[in-house]
């Protein structure tokens, strides 16, 4: 393929959806953390499956929110 046929099929390109990416954001990280403590709590103590399960909880419910309120800002 030349020069001007690569220059012609750039032309009918579109811009990948979505344009603008989210924000990174750490609550991925803890959310897989959260999940990691309430199975090692399975193992060993349900105290370490409480706190995996409140981090997780909370993990949960604030990514979701900075989610949502991305979304409205757009």
């Amino acid at each position: 393929m030349n020069e001007l046929q690569t220059i012609q099929a750039q032309e009918n390109w579109q811009k990948a959806r979505p344009e603008e990416l989210p924000k990174p954001t750490y609550w991925p990280f803890f959310l897989a953390m959260g999940l990691n403590f309430i199975f090692w709590g399975m193992l060993t103590t349900w105290i370490i499956g409480l706190a995996g399960l409140l981090i997780f909880v909370i993990a949960l419910s604030c990514w979701i929110n900075l989610l949502r309120h991305d979304r409205k800002s757009n």
